[in-house]
C-alpha cells in the first residue's frame, strides 16, 4: 500500500530560507523613487528649454540686421547653454543612469524633449525673435529668483548664477520691445503682430501637472501658477510703455512639458545632433 503523504506544518525557518532563496534567484526590480523623477523632469524640462531657445537665437550668428545685435544675439545664446550645460549634468545626476548632459542633449529624440513650446517656435522677423525673447525672460527670471531660495543646494547655485545673466537678458529685451514698439508704424505694426501670434503659446509656462506639484511640495522649485502675477506685471510695464496692446485671450497651448511638440523641433533636433549622430562618441 503506498505511504501518505506527509502532512506535518512546515518548519517556519525552511519556509524562511526558501523564500530567501527565490528572492535572490528573482531579485526585486527597484522601483524608482517619484520625488526622484519628478526632480529629474524638472531638471530637464529648464535644461531642454534653454537648450532650444539657445539654438534657436544661435541660427541669427551673422544674420541680425546690425552688427551689434549679432553679437548680443550669440552672447544670450552662450548664456542659455552655459546655464543648459548645468541644469542637464545636474538632471544626469539625479537621474542616476549614468547619462552626461551632452548624452542628454544629444542622444534623445524629440519626445524625449521637455522643453516649452515658446521655445521651438521659428525665428520668423527679427521683431518676433525679440518678442519672444522677452516674453521668456520675463518668465525666466521670475523662476530663477524662485530657485534661488530651492531647498536643493545644487538647484539653488546654478539659480543665483544663471539669474544675474537672465536679468541683463530681460533688460536688453524689454529696452528693444520699448524701442520697436514705440518706433515707427511698422516697426509698432510687427511687434503687434509677433504679441499677437506668440500670446497662446506663453501660458504653458504658468501650467503645472503632477511633477510640478511634487517638487513643489518639496520646497525644490515654485508652483508654475505662483509665477504669473509678477510675469503679468512686468508685461504690463514693459508693453503699455512700448504702447503695445496686450492680447484678451486665454487659450495656452500646452504639451511640450510632456514631450508633445511641434513639427519645429524635430528640424531643430536633425540638425543640432547631426554630428553626434553620424559620428557617435565623437569629441573634439
Amino acid at each position: 500500500m503506498p505511504s501518505l503523504p506527509d502532512m506535518t506544518t512546515p518548519n517556519v525557518a525552511d519556509l524562511a530560507r526558501e523564500a530567501a532563496q527565490t528572492a535572490s534567484a528573482h531579485p526585486a526590480v527597484p522601483q524608482p523613487d517619484a520625488g526622484q523623477e519628478a526632480f529629474s523632469e524638472m531638471l530637464l524640462r529648464l535644461g531642454d528649454s534653454t537648450l532650444i531657445l539657445g539654438h534657436r537665437i544661435s541660427e541669427w550668428c551673422g544674420h541680425s540686421p546690425a552688427l551689434e545685435e549679432d553679437i548680443a544675439l550669440a552672447n544670450v545664446a552662450l548664456d542659455l547653454i552655459g546655464q543648459t550645460q548645468l541644469w542637464l549634468s545636474l538632471a544626469g545626476e539625479v537621474e542616476g543612469k549614468g547619462r552626461s548632459a551632452d548624452d542628454l542633449a544629444y542622444l534623445r529624440d524629440a519626445w524625449d524633449f521637455r522643453n516649452l513650446l515658446i521655445c521651438e517656435r521659428p525665428n520668423g522677423d527679427f521683431g518676433h525673435t525679440l518678442m519672444r525673447q522677452f516674453l521668456f525672460d520675463a518668465w525666466h527670471h521670475e523662476l530663477l529668483k524662485a530657485l534661488a531660495a530651492s531647498s536643493d543646494p545644487r538647484v539653488a547655485e546654478i539659480a543665483a548664477k544663471a539669474g544675474k545673466e537672465v536679468a541683463y537678458h530681460l533688460e536688453r529685451s524689454s529696452d528693444l520691445v520699448v524701442r520697436l514698439g514705440d518706433g515707427t508704424e511698422e516697426s509698432h505694426r510687427r511687434m503687434q503682430e509677433a504679441l499677437d501670434d506668440l500670446w497662446s503659446y506663453a501660458g504653458e509656462m504658468f501650467i503645472g501637472d503632477a511633477k510640478d506639484a511634487e517638487v513643489a511640495a518639496r520646497g525644490i522649485a515654485p508652483d508654475p501658477s505662483s509665477l504669473r502675477a509678477a510675469w503679468d506685471q512686468t508685461l504690463q510695464h514693459v508693453l503699455t510703455e512700448a504702447t503695445l496692446q496686450i492680447p484678451e485671450g486665454s487659450f495656452a497651448h500646452k504639451g511640450g512639458k510632456q514631450g508633445i511638440h511641434t513639427e519645429h523641433l524635430g528640424y531643430i533636433l536633425s540638425e543640432m545632433q547631426f554630428l553626434q549622430r553620424a559620428y557617435p562618441g565623437a569629441s573634439w
